[in-house]
């Protein structure tokens, strides 16, 4: 076996040239491939934590019918066991209470319909990241009365700067609709267009003040300590709270949720597609090699090298092609990937695009380290795969036939 492996190793570099163009094409298929997948994978995971970060958290619980029709008395009916259960819960990181309401934002701009988000401003900048996302203004400091904090894309379609007047037509408890002006504190812009131009936040004290709701809330969102922990949390919720509604964000934002259970199959369709093209480059060059050597491999089992030691050797060869070029490809893809996840891709040119799908003008590469493991595997079975077709093609040579060529 030995004296195989020495052979088939320097059968390899007997045509240096053809050698390395294989090598290449692998090495530039796996970095290629392994690059795609980790730009999606970023951007994906770039759009899911965004969500969580500004609106989504892991977690949120309703009334019932809340959601299927925003009536401003479907409060929760379970807010204090809520907030017992979840301080027994080591893996919530955070949670708030919220009250909402829909209305009209108007300005000399213009109108536009919104969701109005009464907080309390402490326990929101545990939950979410919209405070640290300001372009102007600040957060919830500077005015006693009415402030709000709007969005940037909201902002540039009504015309509004910090301390300009905002006037919100907002529906009370008895269906009257209330108007109220509001003083623009701040302004932020988050990766999510949509979510900017639609949603404002007001303290909930100046919002119960307009609605006449002067008890109970509409909406409690729970942050865990990480996203992997949200199923076993959301259980949990779900065994206690039995009156409202308790949903995890793959329920609330079934869109993402999709999304990332499909990125997970499409990664690996992409790199079968990237790999089968390797494959018939291997087969092609190997195929070549065999039918170069006809003479020579006849010779060998003219002097008694069996069949499966024939085989044997051309599949070695194969492997060894591929045993060079993964580790290559594998290095310098992580490399590649490690770059960009650390400094990101700049799309300043399609911004606005990507901010309509949530996401941000840079995309961060993103690759878990076990898919490194499972694409070099997969190279390894695809190159053992290409090796059986020139080998096989080896094995139909007679000696005679071969030897006179």
């Amino acid at each position: 076996m030995k004296t195989l492996i020495k052979i088939a190793w320097r059968n390899i570099w007997r045509n240096k040239l053809r050698s390395s163009v294989v090598i290449l094409s692998i090495i530039l298929g796996i970095w290629a491939g392994l690059f795609i997948m980790a730009m999606t994978l970023g951007l994906n995971e770039q759009r899911i934590n965004g969500a969580i970060d500004t609106y989504l958290s892991h977690i949120q619980i309703h009334h019932p019918g809340y959601l299927d029709d925003p009536n401003i008395k479907s409060t929760l009916s379970e807010v204090d066991k809520l907030e017992q259960v979840a301080g027994s819960i080591p893996e919530i990181k955070a949670y708030e209470k919220r009250i909402l309401a829909t209305g009209m934002a108007n300005s000399a701009g213009g109108a536009y319909g919104v969701q109005i988000i009464g907080i309390n401003p402490v326990n929101e900048r545990n939950l979410t990241s919209i405070h640290q996302q300001l372009t102007e203004g600040s957060y919830f400091q500077k005015y006693k009365k009415n402030p709000v904090i709007i969005g940037k894309k909201l902002a540039d379609k009504l015309h509004l700067k910090v301390r300009s007047k905002l006037v919100a037509s907002i529906q009370n408890i008895n269906n009257d609709i209330i108007t109220s002006s509001f003083r623009v504190e701040g302004i932020f812009q988050t990766n999510n267009s949509v979510f900017d131009e639609s949603s404002i936040f007001v303290r909930e004290g100046d919002l119960r003040k307009i609605t006449g709701l002067m008890a109970g809330y509409h909406e409690v969102a729970i942050r865990c300590k990480s996203i992997d922990q949200t199923d076993a949390v959301l259980a949990r919720l779900q065994s206690e709270i039995t009156r409202d509604k308790v949903e995890g964000w793959k329920d609330i934002a079934p869109e993402l949720g999709y999304a990332q259970e499909m990125m997970s199959s499409m990664i690996y369709l992409f790199m079968g597609i990237v790999l089968l093209a390797l494959a018939f480059s291997i087969i092609n060059t190997m195929l070549m090699a065999v039918l170069e050597r006809k003479k020579e491999l006849g010779m060998l089992m003219a002097i008694g090298m069996n069949k499966w030691r024939i085989f044997s050797m051309i599949t070695l060869e194969t492997l060894f092609i591929a045993m060079i070029a993964t580790p290559i490809g594998m290095l310098l893809s992580w490399g590649v990937i490690a770059y960009f996840q650390r400094h990101g891709i700049d799309l300043s040119m399609v911004a606005e695009g990507l901010s309509s799908l949530g996401v941000g003008s840079k995309i961060y590469t993103f690759l878990p380290t076990k898919e490194y493991w499972i694409i070099t595997l997969m190279t390894l079975v695809v190159a053992f795969l290409s090796s059986l077709f020139p080998a096989r093609r080896a094995l139909k040579l007679r000696p005679t036939e071969a030897i006179s060529t």
